[in-house]
């Protein structure tokens, strides 16, 4: 039972879940954006069109297509609304604490030259170089 405790009162699970919820409300806002007013405008380019909405009728079966354009634009709007409501501003938190944001790159440990053989790709605390296995000074990382 702790680790399972662990597991859910770690920083970032907290962060997701409080994310997902304010993402779930948002969802509610949009629904009912684009069925109060997307769909009826998109059902509008096919006038006389009011009760079926835009689409045609195939074997006696209407395709709605005004629907899945309501759908297309609920889902690009949605998305928009998460990434500048939620992604955008916890990226700009997490640089000014100095976290690394959603798996951005780490900065590059520091290295040293051999003076034997100019690599330069051999960590600080390096005694020898891995190419020509020649003694190195040992420098104190800063």
């Amino acid at each position: 039972m702790k680790g399972f405790k662990n597991f859910l009162m770690q920083g970032e699970l907290i962060v997701i879940a409080v994310g997902l919820v304010v993402a779930l409300a948002f969802s509610t806002l949009i629904k009912a954006f684009t069925d109060s007013i997307i769909t009826p405008l998109v059902n509008a380019v096919e006038p006389g069109n009011a009760k079926t909405g835009l689409g045609w009728t195939v074997h006696g079966q209407f395709v709605q297509v005004g629907v899945f354009i309501s759908a297309i634009v609920y889902f690009v709007i949605f998305v928009m609304v998460v990434y500048f409501a939620l992604v955008v501003p916890y990226r700009a938190y997490m640089r000014r604490t100095g976290s690394n944001v959603f798996g951005a790159p780490q900065p590059a440990p520091p290295v040293k030259t051999c003076p034997q053989c100019l690599s330069a790709d051999l960590p600080v605390a390096a005694t020898k170089c891995r190419y020509c296995a020649s003694d190195l000074e040992v420098t104190a990382a800063s």
